[in-house]
């Protein structure tokens, strides 16, 4: 997807954060000549620092994973109308944040973005309408192999040579909007071909098998997840990436089980229904092949085992504090602030940066948030769909080069009568 906004680069970053540079105040800047805005919702303004579970959560670690973001290739501008910001303001808080010290992050975070309630403008009543939906995603470790054999039957495919890809809000004459990407022909683009037709065979050579993967259940899990660490034969690990995908509708396998009563939506799980496509092999192929979407991949050597797979936002993730969101709404590098009790974290509430997209995220409070690597991360991430308030952190107008870290934060409150009360 093109990106012609810039964020500082990482040698930028590390530079900056080599002199001391005082988080400068908001006063002497232009105020916006809009207010915030987004498709779908209304932005209620609120106070940051009076929020249930501000001053618990963790805010260094929020305050690394955002400048690990902003290291990255630069934010998406959202295709849909609405004012989330400007690029400009956000690398200037990026580069503000490269001189915090770590027991300054929330005070940074208060004096260089403003905050806001995501509500839905008309629908039920008002705890309802500040409610949303988040959901867990994590990255699978598997077996494989670089050689077909006994145990080793599934090719992870690369990218095709022939794959055209549609970024988000572009269409293509003749094509219709469903499909995300297409094969181009005289008559112009054309569908890809769906999951069930490139396990016939219908890419040829226009592929070719990066590896092998022990069976089909766990290709389509890495597909699902979109990336993957894979153990080879001889202990080497080796990460496997989203490089592409073919375009097909995306069709839930859970919702297929469930509707034709093979598992309860009760308990459902990656591990429980796995367990059953493994234990049911004619209805699995049936089932997964129901899933026109197919994913391609590519490969790259793990430099941090901390770390997870590189998002959207071209940055590694960073477990329990980078969310997938609509790339079609917000920005790459804007903090949300999760409402909420998650599994197994304590407080009332959890600072995230947007860092990565989903086929399945759709909508401004809606969110998917990267658990970590590994079986337990799979088990959390399955735990994880859950009614979530989000309130979104937008970047104030870049501020003249004054003050200190303590009158930015003070500059930055919201006054009460303006936030109205916390929500409980």
């Amino acid at each position: 997807m093109p990106r012609p906004h810039v964020f500082l680069s990482a040698a930028a970053v590390l530079a900056a954060a080599a002199v001391s540079v005082p988080v400068a105040s908001p006063r002497a800047a232009e105020p916006p000549r809009l207010p915030p805005q987004v498709p779908g919702a209304v932005l209620e303004p609120v106070a940051l620092a009076a929020l249930p579970g501000w001053r618990e959560d963790d805010g260094a670690a929020a305050l690394d994973a955002f400048r690990r973001t902003c290291a990255g290739p630069g934010p998406n501008p959202p295709q849909a109308p609405g004012v989330t910001g400007s690029p400009a303001d956000l690398a200037a808080a990026c580069a503000a944040a490269a001189a915090v010290k770590p027991d300054d992050a929330k005070k940074f975070f208060e004096a260089r973005f403003s905050a806001y309630r995501i509500v839905r403008p008309a629908s039920g009543t008002e705890p309802e309408r500040r409610v949303g939906f988040l959901t867990g995603y994590f990255e699978p470790e598997l077996t494989g192999s670089l050689e077909p054999g006994p145990g080793y039957t599934a090719p992870v495919l690369s990218r095709p040579d022939d794959l055209v890809s549609l970024a988000p809000g572009e269409t293509a004459p003749g094509l219709d909007p469903v499909y995300r990407a297409g094969r181009r022909t005289e008559a112009g683009l054309v569908p890809y071909p769906d999951r069930a037709a490139i396990e016939d065979g219908a890419l040829g050579d226009r592929t070719r098998p990066l590896l092998w993967l022990r069976d089909a259940v766990d290709l389509f899990v890495l597909q699902v997840q979109g990336s993957g660490r894979v153990r080879l034969p001889d202990g080497r690990g080796m990460r496997v990436l989203y490089d592409g995908k073919n375009g097909q509708p995306y069709t839930s396998i859970g919702k297929l089980l469930v509707a034709e009563g093979h598992l309860p939506l009760n308990g459902l799980s990656l591990e429980r229904w796995t367990s059953w496509l493994r234990a049911n092999p004619d209805h699995a192929r049936r089932l997964m092949r129901m899933n026109a979407s197919y994913i391609f991949f590519r490969t790259e050597p793990v430099t941090d085992p901390a770390l997870g797979p590189p998002g959207a936002a071209g940055v590694p993730l960073s477990p329990g504090r980078s969310m997938a969101v609509d790339g079609g709404l917000w920005r790459y590098g804007l903090p949300f602030w999760l409402e909420g009790k998650l599994p197994g974290q304590p407080g009332r509430g959890h600072l995230v940066v947007a860092a990565d997209t989903g086929s399945a995220i759709v909508g401004p409070a809606r969110g998917d948030l990267y658990v970590g690597t590994g079986a337990a991360a799979g088990r959390a991430a399955g735990d994880l769909h859950d009614r979530m308030g989000f309130v979104v952190l937008i970047p104030k107008p870049a501020p003249t080069p004054n003050g200190t870290v303590e009158d930015a934060a003070k500059d930055a409150a919201v006054p009460e009568a303006a936030a109205g009360e916390p929500r409980p």
